[in-house]
């Protein structure tokens, strides 16, 4: 079987933090307006995505990654990963600041939950005026300053927070205390993995009236004290992958597409496109494959030569 260019059924996540931009901004077609996630590639246990297009339609990821491990993966991720997809894939609508949060490194995702770790990037597609992240601590902290914070209740007093506007980017290390604020869109890439330590969500409640779950003592061991550096500069040249993130867990690059651009791949990995604006075409094997702002699309390892064409802003993503 010859394999093509593999988009998924969206799953879609209510939060208390979401609204309705996924649909305005980007076309998905949502039910409810507290819509704060759009998995757009996924194999979180329960969470698998389904193939939306071509003759493999309905089945899932899981599925055709056990029929052809190498094909779909890629030589160097099969060997690395075995058959475990080991990236997930979202789009985010805060309507609302999401909490106050870290994730935990390999080791401790390992020993606790059986899970990878979770280092993450953020791409902002949209800012509203006066958005912004938080990203690390100010200064550098200490265990005994952020139970003190959490006591006081002045943590947000000691985080450090980021104005942000479109096409900013910000790689996020396991132990980065963060939150996405308000009025943002983002394309997030990270590990496989579920994986999130709360702590401090604003003395909200559900419509029940519950606060959800903090995990206080989980973090404490998780969190990096230091200083942290990270937002990412980036080039922005026409028709060239240009560099963003480069780590051991994913490479992402820029493409500002501008007309036709011939793609040569070398079977080591496979490669996601998220159209983060605009609209492009992808030609292979004769066959042409469109794509607008808000998808996302799953290339297979084998796919090694092929042909992008539009005007678009593409994230381009593999393991190096």
């Amino acid at each position: 079987m010859k394999l093509y260019p593999l988009q998924f059924q969206p799953i879609f996540k209510e939060r208390i933090w979401g609204g309705t931009k996924l649909k305005s901004y980007l076309n998905k077609p949502i039910t409810s307006n507290k819509t704060g996630e759009c998995w757009e590639i996924s194999t979180v246990e329960n969470e698998v995505s389904l193939i939306a297009n071509g003759l493999l339609k309905d089945k899932s990821l899981n599925e055709i990654i056990n029929e052809l491990p190498e094909q779909v993966l890629g030589k160097k991720v099969y060997k690395h990963f075995g058959k475990q997809f080991p990236l997930l894939f979202k789009y985010l609508d805060a309507r609302e600041d999401l909490s106050i949060q870290v994730h935990p490194n390999d080791a401790l995702a390992a020993e606790r939950h059986n899970s990878f770790g979770k280092t993450e990037m953020w791409f902002v597609m949209q800012a509203d005026v006066d958005a912004r992240l938080i990203v690390g601590f100010k200064e550098k902290s200490s265990p005994k300053e952020y139970l003190k914070s959490l006591e006081n209740n002045t943590i947000l007093s000691i985080l450090d927070t980021k104005p942000v506007q479109k096409g900013d980017v910000f790689f996020l290390q396991t132990g980065t205390v963060h939150a996405i604020g308000a009025g943002t869109v983002i394309a997030e890439i990270q590990q496989t993995s579920d994986i999130t330590y709360r702590l401090y969500d604003f003395d909200r409640v559900d419509d029940k009236g519950n606060a959800r779950e903090l995990h206080l003592d989980l973090a404490l061991d998780a969190i990096n004290y230091n200083v942290v550096a990270a937002e990412k500069k980036y080039s922005k040249i026409t028709n060239t992958s240009n560099a963003v993130v480069d780590c051991n867990y994913f490479t992402t690059n820029f493409i500002p597409l501008e007309g036709k651009v011939s793609v040569v791949k070398n079977g080591q990995s496979f490669t996601v496109y998220m159209c983060i604006e605009g609209d492009f075409s992808l030609t292979y094997y004769g066959n042409i494959y469109n794509y607008k702002i808000g998808d996302t699309v799953l290339l297979p390892a084998e796919m090694l030569e092929f042909e992008i064409n539009g005007n678009a802003s593409i994230l381009e993503i593999y393991i190096s």
